[in-house]
């Protein structure tokens, strides 16, 4: 039997990048990540869930999306997190890179469940890869070869895990792979509307050329494979957010985006942009290399837990 006063713990319940994998099965080392979880829990005295997910090409998409739900709504039963000694007032979803997909995806459908709309307190989303409908962002365009992850490698990973298509990824590559009738969705990654100036620089903004629906997939288009394309009356359910980006990173006009659109929604928005950041940088905090850019970037996210769980 547990008593009231035992349930206090705050939960994390962490997907995370499959050190570059983004959602791939070739890479299955975790140690970086398993560091930062247990950082997580021995600083906080939280209860940090770390799901493991199906991985594409074997398993690809929706399949680690509906093990992500399916992980946590076991998890939000009374029973378990009585177990655990848990607060179910103080639950986070937390994720970074793919796994930022995976969390931001997971708060909006568990907004939309009246069974779960009030367990999340909060989400964490770290340099989060958020949408494939515009892939020459000015940052695509920046940092086209990285470091850590470029343009094509990301394209090629994403496409693995939609879709056979072999031509897919060069499609997106010349930004032609949205079809006719989902020209509506542009305008929720309109990044001359919702991008501070200082991010813009030079560029001009150009709507990406529509394509031929037979060279695209329906997954490119669909909000959970893409959060930002949700409206803003979605928007305005989510909870407490933290958004961490990295300048040197192709996706961190995503992550950009997503704190504009959730702060015009209304939603409560901490934003922390790491100017000598890049994609995976939380993943160097351990051993070998202890990067002192990574224990940052971990010091950071967890202080916004402590103080905000």
């Amino acid at each position: 039997m547990i008593h009231r006063s035992m349930i206090h713990k705050w939960v994390v319940i962490a997907w995370r990048l499959q050190l570059g994998s983004t959602f791939i099965s070739f890479v299955s080392e975790m140690l970086p990540y398993d560091s930062v979880n247990r950082e997580t829990a021995n600083k906080l005295d939280a209860v940090v869930l770390a799901p493991d997910y199906r991985l594409a090409p074997q398993y690809p998409y929706p399949a680690a999306l509906e093990d992500c739900i399916s992980a946590i709504k076991f998890f939000l039963q009374d029973k378990v997190l009585a177990k655990y000694g848990v607060d179910p007032n103080r639950i986070c979803i937390s994720g970074d890179s793919s796994g930022g997909a995976f969390a931001a995806t997971v708060a909006q459908l568990l907004q939309d469940d009246p069974q779960y709309k009030d367990n999340i307190k909060a989400q964490t989303l770290l340099y989060p890869i958020l949408q494939t409908l515009d892939t020459l962002t000015p940052s695509y365009q920046t940092y086209e070869h990285g470091p850590f992850l470029s343009r094509r490698i990301a394209m090629k990973l994403t496409c693995l895990y939609l879709t056979d298509n072999k031509e897919l990824p060069e499609t997106i590559l010349r930004n032609n792979h949205v079809p006719h009738e989902s020209r509506h969705l542009f305008k929720f990654v309109n990044w001359s509307d919702f991008l501070p100036e200082k991010y813009k620089k030079n560029h001009v903004y150009k709507e990406p050329v529509l394509g031929n629906i037979n060279a695209s997939h329906p997954a490119l288009m669909d909000n959970k494979v893409s959060p930002l394309l949700v409206n803003d009356s979605q928007l305005q359910r989510l909870p407490l957010t933290y958004i961490l980006t990295c300048e040197h990173d192709i996706v961190r006009d995503d992550g950009l985006i997503y704190v504009t659109r959730l702060r015009n929604a209304g939603v409560p928005v901490t934003h922390d942009h790491i100017e000598d950041g890049f994609h995976g940088a939380i993943s160097f905090a351990t051993s070998p290399l202890h990067l002192q850019l990574g224990l940052r970037l971990r010091d950071k996210y967890i202080s916004w837990l402590e103080e905000n769980l």
